[in-house]
């Protein structure tokens, strides 16, 4: 029994595909599968079941699932306490984040991070707030950017780094250009786009929705924040968006504030509540709570001044 094969079995049960999980530990998917095959051979049990549309553990594989998880995270465990021991912060790190943190800092981040932390490979991926979670959760993502509206989600820790008002964007030959602020009522008037559900943003705004008895018609939906920026600057519709990304767009979009309290979004950082995280992850949590726990510029590219005080929840 051969620790790769172990971490291709959990590989393949957490993507339920071969070919997800051999691009996920960088190795062919012939190779996923005759490693499989040997560890089966040895167990004289089948852990997989190859039949249907996705791949699916079987009733042994189920049950070998939780100790090929803990003979890895033994093992990550040694390497950690030998590179705390040493000093030395090597091996790879796995950052995630929401589309719509696209006025934070996070290019610079990678770029500081990498210069310090030469030995580290680092890698950046984007999904909606869901995917994020459970990426975390399942420690394919050490350290990610997610939304939030309302409680932290369970099992996690956060630090709030953005609190920002919604609003609506629209195209400068929109009928709503020529107002500066409309009512929740109003907005059932218009067609709007908005992130997908999953997001804390698209929550923020059903929430607040629902709070005024209102029942917008949304007419678009896109995971890209940037997506139904440009829609609404075609006379699309209304995009609903975080008011420091609208008023960085004055050429494309004219900004439309929308009268509620609930109208609110919020990024924070996220890591793993319980459980190891490797002095990668650690150095990159750190490094994230310095430069993104930062007040963001009126001008995204303007460079920061100063600091605020962090929230944690």
């Amino acid at each position: 029994m051969e620790l790769r094969q172990l971490e291709y079995l959990v590989a393949v049960a957490e993507e339920a595909s071969f070919t997800k999980a051999a691009a996920r530990v960088f190795v062919t998917q012939p190779c996923v599968s005759a490693q499989i095959r040997r560890l089966e051979r040895e167990l004289g049990q089948d852990l997989l079941d190859r039949g249907g549309r996705t791949v699916q553990l079987t009733q042994a594989g189920a049950a070998a699932l939780p100790y090929a998880r803990a003979m890895l995270a033994a093992v990550d465990g040694v390497r950690g306490a030998v590179e705390s021991v040493s000093g030395l912060v090597r091996g790879p790190v796995a950052m995630g984040s929401v589309a719509s943190s696209l006025s934070l800092r996070l290019p610079e981040l990678m770029a500081d991070f990498s210069q310090k932390y030469p030995a580290v490979e680092i890698s950046l991926s984007e999904g909606n707030t869901d995917k994020l979670v459970d990426g975390v959760r399942t420690g394919l993502i050490d350290v990610a950017v997610i939304g939030i509206c309302a409680e932290p989600p369970a099992g996690l820790e956060t630090l709030v780094i953005a609190d920002e008002l919604l609003i609506g964007a629209v195209g400068h030959d929109h009928p709503l250009a020529l107002t500066d602020s409309i009512t929740v009522d109003e907005v059932e008037c218009h067609a709007l786009m908005c992130l997908p559900g999953g997001s804390a943003m698209r929550a923020a705004s059903d929430a607040a929705w629902a709070a005024a008895g209102a029942k917008p018609r949304v007419a678009f939906e896109a995971g890209d924040p940037r997506v139904l920026a440009q829609l609404a600057a075609r006379g699309m519709g209304m995009a609903i968006l975080p008011e420091r990304f609208v008023l960085s767009q004055p050429e494309q979009l004219h900004p439309v504030r929308i009268s509620s309290p609930h109208l609110r979004g919020g990024l924070a950082l996220a890591w793993r509540s319980s459980g190891r995280i490797s002095p990668a992850a650690r150095a990159l949590l750190e490094r994230a709570r310095v430069m993104l726990g930062q007040p963001l510029p009126t001008d995204p590219l303007s460079p920061p001044s100063g600091k605020r005080p962090r929230e944690c929840s």
